[in-house]
Parts: C-alpha cells; sequence; structure tokens
C-alpha cells in the first residue's frame, strides 16, 4: 500500500531541480506507474523546469497514462510557444495518446504550427483519434510493447513491402508510422536493420521516431546506426536525445562508449540523455528489479 505521504516524497524529488537529473527521472516514472488525480498533480508542476528533456517526458508519461485529467495542462504546455519544440511535441503526441476526441479541433488547429515537429505530431494525433473512432467501439489489440504508439501498427506483415512504405517519403507520415510499428513488433535483425534506415530519411520527428522503437526493440543490430545519429553534431538535438536513450536500453558495450562520448556534449539536452541513458545501460545491466524505483529508494534509504 502506498500512502499519500510517500507519494509526495516522490513528487518531491521530481520537482526539486537540486536533485541529480536520474533521480528526478526515475520519481517520474514511479509517478506514472502509480497513476491518478495526485501523481498528475505532481507531474504538471514540473512543466516550469528549465530542462527540456524532463518536460519532454513529463508530457509522454502523462499521455502514457492515458488519463483525461491531464488533457488540461497538457494543452496549455502545446499552447505555449516559450515552451521548446521537443516538449510542444510530446505534449501534442500525449494528447493523440489520451485518445479523448474533445481535443480533436485543437490538433487540428496545430497541424499547422509554423513548427515543423509540432506541426507534423499534430497532424499524427489527428490521424490516431480518426483511426480511434472509425474503430467504434472495437477494442484495439495490444501489441508485445506496454506503449501507447502514436498510430496502430500496419496489417502488413511482409518485411519487405513494410520497408518500403517506411522509407517512402511521398507516402503520408500516418502509414510511415504504421509500418515502423509493424516492424518493430515484428522483431528480429532484418526488422531492426530496415527501421535504422529509416535514420536517414527527411524528417527529423520521423527520425526521431526510429530513434524510440529502436530503443524498445533493444537489437543490437541497430547500434551501429544508433551511434552514428548520436554522433552528428548537426542532427536534430530532438534526433540524438532519442538515439542515446536507445543505446541506454541496448545496453551493450558499444553503447556505453558512445554514451559515454557524450556525456560533456555542448548540446543541453544529448548532455542529459546521455546521463539519464548511462543510469538506464546500468539498470539495464545490473541486477535492480525495476527502473521506476523511487518507492523503494525512499522505504530504503541506505541503499
Amino acid at each position: 500500500m502506498v500512502t499519500e505521504q510517500e507519494v509526495e516524497a516522490v513528487g518531491q524529488t521530481l520537482v526539486d531541480p537540486r536533485q541529480p537529473l536520474q533521480a528526478r527521472f526515475r520519481a517520474l516514472f514511479t509517478l506514472r506507474g502509480l497513476g491518478g488525480p495526485v501523481a498528475i498533480s505532481w507531474i504538471s508542476r514540473a512543466f516550469d523546469d528549465d530542462s527540456a528533456l524532463l518536460k519532454h517526458e513529463l508530457a509522454y508519461c502523462l499521455g502514457q497514462m492515458q488519463d483525461r485529467r491531464a488533457i488540461p495542462v497538457l494543452l496549455d504546455v502545446l499552447r505555449d510557444t516559450r515552451q521548446e519544440p521537443m516538449v510542444r511535441h510530446e505534449a501534442g503526441e500525449a494528447l493523440g495518446a489520451i485518445g479523448d476526441p474533445e481535443v480533436l479541433e485543437i490538433l487540428k488547429q496545430y497541424s499547422t504550427d509554423p513548427v515543423v515537429e509540432v506541426a507534423e505530431t499534430c497532424q499524427l494525433a489527428v490521424r490516431r483519434l480518426e483511426w480511434l473512432q472509425q474503430q467504434s467501439g472495437e477494442s484495439v489489440v495490444q501489441g508485445p510493447y506496454l506503449s501507447v504508439d502514436p498510430a496502430p501498427p500496419a496489417e502488413e506483415r511482409d518485411l519487405g513491402q513494410l520497408r518500403e512504405v517506411l522509407l517512402d517519403e511521398a507516402r503520408p507520415l500516418f502509414d510511415r508510422y504504421r509500418a515502423m510499428f509493424a516492424l518493430r513488433d515484428t522483431g528480429g535483425k532484418e526488422a531492426a536493420l530496415a527501421l535504422a534506415e529509416g535514420l536517414r530519411c527527411g524528417s527529423a520527428l520521423f527520425r526521431h521516431e526510429i530513434g524510440y522503437v529502436l530503443g524498445q526493440m533493444q537489437h543490437e543490430a541497430a547500434v551501429p546506426q544508433l551511434a552514428a545519429a548520436l554522433a552528428q553534431p548537426t542532427e536534430n538535438p530532438m534526433v540524438r536525445h532519442e538515439c542515446a536513450e536507445a543505446l541506454g536500453a541496448i545496453a551493450r558495450p558499444a553503447c556505453l562508449a558512445a554514451l559515454r562520448a557524450h556525456v560533456a556534449d555542448p548540446e543541453r539536452v544529448v548532455r542529459e540523455s546521455c546521463e539519464v541513458a548511462l543510469d538506464m545501460y546500468e539498470y539495464e545491466t545490473g541486477s535492480t528489479f525495476q527502473y521506476a524505483d523511487g518507492l523503494e529508494r525512499l522505504r530504503s534509504p541506505l541503499s
């Protein structure tokens, strides 16, 4: 049983800028797992932080929780042009993940946002909400991953066909995302290598999502391409961030070298992503039961 005092203590860790970023991330994912209005309130309070990476993850977690009570704060973040593009983008994606049609018109409005990553995200969220409406109450099949994705996986299972759709930049982004998630769900080396080719495509939003799904797959075949994208200083920081976190999740020795090489990167979001990814690497290669260990840390502060 989790007490209110424990939830508050985890929340205090999240909103305290003096805490190490790794501890704040673990507190965030603990709150995501706990859920409920108190957890949402604590997560919402951290949107005035100066770390774009942390705020991006706040929005991601609120979307994954799929709780309508998070809609008002996510709308505020999407509308706030003072927020970094990667934060506004994640707020738009989170609104699509929650899946409530009440935000459809607002998402349509921001589908022409001057920030291309925000516009493309809202276009995808609109398509997802419209797709959900077309399912007319049918239960959406849950794939092998527990994430709520910005598009459902394509029904096609032929890897060659899926690769062709994925890399065809003339096709709608929603269709290419559907191919992306179908390749992820299929799994294996061939699918991972096909996805890794997407790191050369034109849309930064698309490349960033490729990094995310390769992190979910945790297939070491994609490590060279992820490390190359992370090492490219001219790459969009949002893409480099996602590639860093993917390397932390894959957690092979080559990943460690790539991450250590960029812990002092001049780009803050990349630098912080490498810090968090190294913490994830430690978790993946260690004996800790779970990453979201905010409650365990509270209950055994000496460990």
